[in-house]
């Protein structure tokens, strides 16, 4: 499962959580540990954020290169769509972009802006709220409105979790699923989570693991694929002992029945936070395979012709926390075709997957429910 193939779309995550919960040094970490991948970060600024010892105070528009190579962009909510355009330009190579929210902004607007936008090369990464476990009652206390954004969040990272008892830990943990049951909790200390939650490392080409970090002037470059071949080649990712997710990586060389895989996805289990590969349906769409991506409660398809000398067979990766990896892997076996049920052939089995295929319309894709 090449993600280079079929138009690869790069995924935008919101990073949010008020002020003081560590998400700066979340993202801080995340760069240090990209593992080849290369980040585009957008501050949505309203104060002075530090990244990286370089700071970016209220510079609407302004675009500074930070020191590892990575892009930091500081926005207002009208020029998003324009950056996310010009970081998306093929020859960038960027593998995933960031918006760090800022500690007083609404998380689910920035949410609906990426849902509505039209730019093809994007696709919704998910909301992930950082809450500072030591806080968590008081902030709650401040800012009720932690609650709402508990709620629609795909992951949350407890963060500061040395700073609490294992009590306190468990009855915070405790308070977080009943405030927001679909999205997947791990905790942390000092930001520290496993960078797999947001990169693809299960489905990432070994060749690309080199690729050194974006700079400005890659940006400011022709869209020349040439102008690529002589970077330098990046920091090496080094070990990292934390574990905050499992995975699981699913083929099935069987068709798959549309009705029994989007009742699976439909009931996605607690934990589960990203699906995403490809899908056979069969004799139900016997032209195209099935790009699938979710993300939380997010779900897309994206059907294409399945590409000349490409065997036919279902690939997934599912990442999450505290997943039960056999009984994933037996409920998708489920969802396989029978040998005697592979020539059928029903319309009205595929009704289910096509609600989730974009139809291109910007108002179809913010109504989505996030």
């Amino acid at each position: 499962m090449n993600p280079s193939t079929a138009g690869r779309q790069i995924p935008v995550v919101v990073l949010a959580g008020f002020l003081g919960s560590g998400k700066t040094t979340l993202l801080n970490h995340l760069l240090r540990r990209r593992a080849g991948n290369r980040v585009a970060v957008i501050v949505n600024d309203f104060g002075a954020v530090e990244i990286d010892a370089m700071t970016v105070a209220g510079q609407v528009g302004s675009t500074v290169s930070l020191g590892n190579g990575c892009l930091c962009c500081a926005v207002d909510a009208s020029e998003l769509d324009g950056y996310l355009d010009r970081l998306t330009r093929p020859a960038s190579r960027i593998d995933l972009i960031v918006i760090e929210a800022s500690g007083l902004a609404e998380p689910q607007e920035l949410v609906r802006m990426i849902l509505a936008g039209d730019n093809p090369r994007t696709v919704y990464g998910g909301l992930v709220e950082v809450v500072d476990a030591a806080e968590f009652d008081a902030t709650r206390a401040r800012h009720p409105e932690t609650d709402r954004h508990l709620a629609i969040a795909d992951l949350v990272v407890l963060n500061k979790t040395d700073r609490v008892t294992p009590a306190e830990h468990e009855r915070v943990l405790g308070v977080i699923a009943g405030l927001g049951p679909d999205a997947a909790v791990v905790s942390a200390t000092y930001g520290r989570i496993d960078p797999g939650l947001l990169f693809d490392p299960a489905t990432r080409p070994d060749e690309d693991e080199k690729v050194r970090q974006l700079s400005f002037e890659d940006l400011r470059a022709e869209e020349d694929t040439a102008a690529d071949g002589g970077q330098d080649e990046g920091p090496g990712h080094p070990h990292h002992p934390h574990t905050g997710y499992e995975s699981l990586s699913f083929d099935e060389p069987a068709a798959m029945d549309p009705r029994r895989l989007m009742a699976f996805l439909d009931s996605r289990p607690e934990g589960l936070y990203r699906a995403k590969g490809f899908v056979d349906f069969g004799a139900a769409d016997p032209d195209n395979r099935y790009d699938v991506h979710a993300v939380g409660r997010f779900l897309r398809f994206y059907p294409e012709p399945w590409p000349r000398g490409t065997e036919r067979r279902t690939r997934l990766v599912l990442i999450g926390s505290g997943i039960d990896r056999d009984a994933l892997e037996k409920e998708l076996r489920i969802c396989a075709v029978s040998g005697a049920d592979q020539g059928v052939t029903d319309e009205a089995a595929m009704w289910g997957v096509l609600r989730y295929v974009r139809s291109g319309s910007a108002a179809e894709e913010a109504a989505d429910p996030v």
